[in-house]
């Protein structure tokens, strides 16, 4: 995690950076087509989750799942929380991506500083406690893992562990709720 010996900003890096700029406005470009491919199934919610995950810093609605999440639409929870866990974890490597270029779009906020002296001072877990816990900010310690030097398959891993337990649980919430009803 020793950003010193991050490589100096090259054009490998402007290309990630301006990969995950142009992702995120493509989102909220094509937002309501996005929303749209919960029609698919499991596949459209993972193209959904997937894509909503993948801005930095600019929040995109993706509440079409999170009403399935709570409505209990699909017959088996756990398999919607994996598919929402894993395709929200690979959304997330676009932030880290982003950080790990370099960029400066938000090393000076309090809220970069802080989570970045929190994934300092507790490495992957402080990670992993902001995946496992309903965090729209969870942008900002993504760009920080990448500016960090974190690897990324690390972050993913942690990231996906995270994220994975907490939609499996939503998913059991909605699927109970939807038996009560």
């Amino acid at each position: 995690m020793d950003s010193s010996k991050q490589e100096k900003f090259g054009i490998k890096h402007l290309l990630m950076l301006l990969a995950s700029i142009a992702i995120s406005v493509l989102i909220v470009v094509f937002n309501k087509e996005i929303r749209n491919l919960q029609e698919y199934g499991y596949i459209g919610i993972f193209l959904i989750m997937f894509l909503g995950n993948a801005t930095v810093l600019i929040p995109v609605p993706i509440l079409a799942p999170l009403n399935i999440l709570l409505g209990g639409v699909f017959t088996n929870p756990l398999l919607l929380g994996i598919t929402i866990g894993v395709a929200s974890s690979l959304g997330e490597l676009v932030g880290y991506l982003a950080g790990y270029s370099g960029s400066g779009i938000v090393k000076s906020s309090k809220i970069y500083k802080k989570a970045e002296a929190k994934i300092l001072k507790y490495g992957l877990w402080a990670i992993f406690f902001l995946a496992i816990i309903p965090n729209p900010l969870f942008d900002v310690a993504g760009l920080a893992a990448g500016a960090l030097g974190i690897k990324w398959w690390r972050f993913l891993i942690v990231v996906m562990l995270g994220k994975t337990i907490r939609t499996i649980a939503f998913a059991y919430i909605g699927y109970a709720g939807s038996l009560i009803i």
